[in-house]
């Protein structure tokens, strides 16, 4: 349990600084440069440190009072600034010292700007419950975050009736990054967004929409500022940003949604017809159902790769070592199987070129193929959709993406239960013709069929019943 108290430390008296740990003294520097005359704001506290066995990571979370700036048309607010997933002590009671020059703990701490209601004397304090969530999250998977991350929270961030559910990260625009003795910490500021705004983050990219919301004042304006009584969406407020800078996003930058889990599955047409029942499971004789280690890797690489910034697109190769201790540590996989163990040994698993196949998707996946082919493969990319059902997994490839298995010559390609497609830019445009009704965000009529004879490719969208009862 929480407490909420004054600071009594050494933003109260500076003088007894020496006797605080070095972290902490280092960021109430920085609340003191920006709130010099809020020398003991409010503090929610843990009772019961999480060094010490606690639930809670934070020890504390300050809360100021901001005025804003008209200057700039930057309405009053809270302010809430998280001590906790930096290093604040050095000693390894929670995070492993790792020298002066990295990052301190996971490297940052978060913020949160609430827009300051008429009459309101205390900030309230359900933000610090919202920030204990995230750092449980970030401690327990050990994943952290960047700006321009999105949240699905799938819940109105207070709890009550509000329509600002999910929630967008940025720099905090006022603090600056600290050096500390036990390293660098930034501060990430969470941004409160409606269900429309975070889709529209995930499908283009984060820092566009953040960069659209700054321009709309009431949904946050330059500092970004979460109001939970906002009512409208910004493309509400504005339609023409959908179509003028999403879609054009998309269009010009590509998308950074590298990947779905989806309902999904893929025959082979090429296959004799007696053999149907066994290319809905998409197995051979004693070939494996499930994905091995291995293909499980590649794809989580595939994903991870594609949410990088300025990288070559690329496929890790399939005979290679698993790649997890190349990367960061406090970075995890975008991309977990639940079954990911291989039933026979990996190298008895061949890969097949196939003649023709089948993709079948239900309508929520299907609305996507759009964005796949013209935000991912038109920009030299891959997109993947993993079965929620099953280790099935179809990647559509460009023909720009090194390491894929599937190429001009053999388009489609199959290891195991993992399809690939190679789609040249010539029929990803005829692709995108044909394909143009799925655009639409109104209900389509099921099933939809589309279908290429010269390329043996056909595509069909059916009914969510199709995929929830695998004996259709």
């Amino acid at each position: 349990m929480d407490e909420v108290r004054p600071i009594n430390g050494p933003a109260a008296a500076p003088g007894l600084a020496s006797i605080f740990p070095p972290g902490l003294q280092a960021i109430y520097g920085e609340c003191r440069r920006l709130y010099p005359d809020q020398a003991n704001p409010l503090q929610v506290t843990a009772i019961v440190k999480y060094w010490l066995g606690g639930p809670d990571p934070l020890d504390y979370i300050s809360m100021y009072r901001n005025v804003g700036c008209a200057a700039q048309d930057v309405q009053e607010h809270w302010h809430y600034i998280s001590f906790g997933l930096s290093d604040l002590y050095g000693d390894n009671r929670v995070h492993e010292f790792t020298g002066q020059e990295g990052p301190s703990g996971f490297g940052f701490e978060l913020t949160f700007r609430l827009k300051r209601e008429v009459g309101e004397t205390a900030p309230p304090t359900w933000p610090a419950e919202l920030m204990q969530g995230l750092a449980r999250y970030v401690f327990q998977s050990e994943n952290t975050f960047c700006s321009g991350d999105h949240i699905s929270w799938h819940s109105p961030l207070d709890n009550s009736e509000s329509r600002i559910q999910h929630m967008l990260l940025t720099e905090d625009p006022q603090i600056s990054p600290v050096h500390t003795p036990f390293g660098l910490v930034n501060f990430l500021q969470i941004v409160g967004v409606c269900t429309e705004e975070l889709q529209a983050a995930q499908q283009w990219n984060g820092q566009g929409i953040l960069e659209l919301l700054r321009g709309v004042h009431v949904a946050g304006g330059p500092w970004l500022i979460t109001d939970m009584r906002r009512g409208e969406t910004m493309f509400d407020i504005d339609p023409h940003l959908q179509q003028e800078r999403v879609d054009q996003g998309i269009e010009t930058e590509g998308s950074n949604l590298s990947g779905v889990s989806a309902k999904c599955v893929w025959d082979d047409l090429s296959r004799p017809s007696e053999d149907e029942e066994d290319s809905r499971s998409i197995c051979i004789g004693s070939q494996p159902r499930r994905l091995s280690e291995k293909d499980t890797e590649q794809i989580r690489e595939a994903l991870r790769k594609g949410l990088e910034f300025n990288t070559k697109s690329a496929l890790p190769p399939i005979n290679s070592q698993k790649q997890g201790h190349d990367r960061p540590q406090s970075r995890k996989d975008s991309l977990e199987s639940e079954s990911s163990a291989a039933i026979v040994p990996h190298e008895l698993v061949r890969t097949r070129q196939l003649e023709s196949v089948h993709l079948k998707f239900n309508q929520e996946s299907g609305t996507l193929l759009p964005l796949c082919l013209r935000g991912r493969l038109l920009h030299g990319r891959h997109f993947t959709y993993k079965s929620i059902n099953g280790d099935t997994a179809i990647t559509f490839v460009s023909t720009g993406v090194e390491g894929a298995f599937a190429t001009e010559e053999h388009p489609y390609a199959a290891h195991g239960p993992w399809l690939q497609i190679l789609l040249t830019e010539e029929f990803v445009e005829q692709m995108l013709g044909d394909l143009s009704e799925l655009n639409t965000r109104e209900e389509t009529k099921l099933p939809k069929e589309y279908s290429w004879p010269e390329k043996k490719l056909k595509i069909s969208v059916l009914p969510d019943s199709v995929f929830d009862n695998p004996l259709q």
